[in-house]
């Protein structure tokens, strides 16, 4: 992974920002930080300015307040394009950072060029979202890393995790090193609004990629075609053989779908001006 040096904005958002040309904001996933992002910074920094941040409550950023919900996560993206003197950016969401990316869309359309939400929750079933909440009460009872080994079956196949243990470990440190309020408040987002405003879903105007993995228990193919039919025009694609965190066990088959889709959608101009919801 290509190393740089974190900077902050004046509210505290750690993040990374490189390359040139437009504007490509990538939002990590819960218990994880920018890092993830290492094999789409690669990919992606020869042809666009890529910035990618700390989460609220994650890494070297600042916890959330606990009231703040996802529009305090959309607030926290906003400043951050305000420091960086972004007018506007494609905005890529995985899983709990699809939330966000929805959230932002949502609450500040002007600032949005393209929205890809990725291996992200959709109208979970009664099941899965038992399950999710039973997660969440055992991260309350015995912290962040709580859930880490089925977290991890769940995220990578067991020939990635054969291959790469070394990475593996590094996550699952990532996973135990999280500030235990700061993952408690927005993991209960993450299990609580997967429904969030959408039935406001239809007003997102942009180029817009919903993608996840063939194998994604949890954020599953059906989940990306549902949310797909809200928003007008967008696309989906399920990678094959792919299961939650496909960014970064098969860095380079994502990066090109998001280099096809960032080639045709950075070309279009986005055609809500002024609008905040």
């Amino acid at each position: 992974m290509i190393r740089h040096t974190a900077e902050r904005t004046p509210a505290g958002t750690s993040y990374l920002a490189t390359g040139e040309g437009p504007p490509v904001v990538l939002i990590h996933g819960v218990g994880l930080n920018k890092e993830m992002w290492g094999g789409q910074i690669v990919g992606l920094a020869p042809h666009y300015r890529v910035i990618a941040y700390d989460m609220l409550g994650h890494g070297a950023s600042p916890r959330p307040d606990p009231d703040c919900g996802l529009p305090g996560y959309a607030d926290q993206l906003h400043e951050l394009l305000e420091h960086l003197q972004v007018p506007a950016a494609h905005v890529i969401g995985f899983s709990m950072g699809g939330l966000v990316a929805r959230a932002f869309a949502l609450h500040y359309p002007q600032q949005l060029q393209g929205l890809v939400v990725l291996n992200s929750v959709f109208n979970r079933s009664a099941e899965q979202r038992a399950g999710v909440i039973a997660r969440t009460s055992q991260a309350a009872q015995h912290g962040p890393d709580a859930n880490a080994e089925a977290a991890l079956s769940r995220w990578f196949s067991r020939e990635y995790q054969a291959a790469n243990p070394a990475q593996i470990a590094a996550i699952r440190q990532t996973l135990a090193g999280n500030d235990p309020l700061g993952y408690l408040t927005t993991y209960e987002l993450f299990a609580t609004q997967d429904m969030y405003r959408a039935e406001d879903l239809g007003s997102i105007q942009v180029p817009t990629l919903i993608a996840t993995g063939e194998l994604d228990p949890g954020s599953t193919p059906e989940m990306a075609e549902q949310l797909a039919r809200r928003i007008p025009g967008a696309r989906v694609t399920v990678l094959p053989e792919q299961r939650h965190m496909m960014p970064v066990e098969s860095p380079r088959m994502v990066n090109q779908m998001l280099l096809e889709f960032l080639a045709t959608a950075h070309t279009r101009p986005n055609p809500i001006k002024g609008i905040v919801a």
